[in-house]
């Protein structure tokens, strides 16, 4: 057993298999699966605090959930954001008034969220943000825009990092702020088509005459620290969850080269072991850094070793394909639905691992300053 999992631990991977076999395959939308989810008590299990109509185990289990979860391949979450981002966040910043309000309707899968850091011009520059929010009576009106904003147009309600104090820059003088998306008129989504036809990621714009927050989290001017808090939430058991899916992806990838006739190749089969090879160091130090804050580069050696690893996959994966990886399942003539595999959606969508959740240059960054004590980078 691994990171302290006991046996009780693994009764408990009985109970999580028997539920999942009992609903994967799901067969009806997103948001009713994660109605689904709360209504089984599998929302919030990570908080560490119960009495929001969620149940909390210890992190042996969370392992088990995640991993299990991942194995059934059961649905893509779009619960995440408000389960794993903003509720331990309010648990920590938050008031008893903000986590009586919006914990209970996470734990039930009724609300969805999503998450307005990244704008024009300041990806994974978090300081250099510039969407502003004006404290009135009541509230802050919010003007603005952001970007790469993901499941913006299915989500309820988003947490917004913006500028309160006029004239402030960098780190200085923003603010967490809590918006509802229902505004018709004040704000408006855009989703935003990928290479994959799929559309995850949106524009958001507030209208600064009357979009508004309603709710602040951690004190004006103190959204850098609340921001700082949540992004350290982001890592974590997730990420062992995301290696079941990897090896899900290798394996499929193994198979397409057996049946192209590439793993008769000894260069392609360095290859694949290589993957395999790399993706069991991955999960060792997932392991080794399970549920310990001390090592601060952890999470950015994280990301950096799974960006790329997964876009050589996708690479490979095409590789091993050969000239049949250039053909769709389908027609791709004029006016047919696009449509890809699952290899060539993996090879599409993986070329962004290097960019989202923090760019690989920003990763380098935090480890150089943070860790190894580096001069920091001049910023304006």
């Amino acid at each position: 057993m691994e990171f302290g999992v006991t046996a009780e631990d693994e009764a408990f991977r009985g109970e999580v298999r028997r539920w999942l076999a009992g609903h994967v395959p799901w067969d009806g939308d997103r948001r009713s699966w994660e109605r689904t989810l709360g209504g089984g008590g599998w929302i919030g299990i990570g908080w560490g605090v119960e009495g929001y109509g969620n149940r909390a185990v210890g992190i042996g289990r969370q392992v088990v959930w995640a991993e299990e979860y991942a194995r059934a391949r059961a649905p893509a979450r779009s619960g995440h954001i408000g389960e794993k981002l903003l509720a331990p966040t309010l648990i920590a910043h938050g008031s008893e008034e903000q986590k009586a309000r919006f914990l209970p309707p996470i734990a039930s899968g009724d609300e969805l969220w999503c998450q307005g850091y990244s704008e024009p011009g300041a990806g994974s520059d978090l300081a250099g943000i510039r969407t502003e929010a004006v404290r009135e009576a009541d509230g802050y009106r919010i003007s603005g825009q952001k970007i790469w904003t993901s499941l913006a147009h299915e989500a309820d309600w988003c947490f917004v990092l913006a500028r309160t104090e006029a004239g402030s820059r960098r780190h200085r003088g923003l603010s967490f702020l809590l918006v509802p998306m229902d505004q018709p008129g004040r704000i408006d989504v855009r989703p935003i088509r990928q290479m994959t036809g799929t559309s995850e990621f949106n524009e958001v714009f507030f209208d600064g005459a009357h979009a508004r927050a309603d709710h602040l989290v951690g004190g004006e001017g103190n959204g850098w620290q609340v921001a700082m808090s949540l992004l350290g939430f982001e890592r974590g058991v997730s990420t062992l969850a995301q290696q079941v899916g990897f090896a899900q992806e290798l394996a499929q990838v193994v198979d397409a080269a057996v049946a192209s006739g590439a793993a008769d190749d000894p260069v392609v089969r360095d290859l694949l072991v290589r993957q395999w090879a790399e993706l069991r160091t991955m999960r060792w130090n997932a392991l080794r850094t399970l549920g310990s804050s001390a090592d601060r580069g952890a999470p950015s050696v994280a990301k950096l070793m799974w960006g790329r690893w997964h876009q050589r996959l996708g690479e490979l994966a095409m590789r091993v394909r050969g000239a049949g990886a250039a053909v769709g399942p389908g027609d791709w003539s004029a006016g047919a639905p696009y449509e890809l595999d699952d290899l060539q959606h993996l090879f599409l969508f993986s070329r962004a691992d290097t960019i989202y959740g923090g760019s690989d240059e920003i990763q380098r960054t935090i480890i150089a300053e943070r860790v190894l004590g580096l001069p920091r980078e001049a910023k304006g």
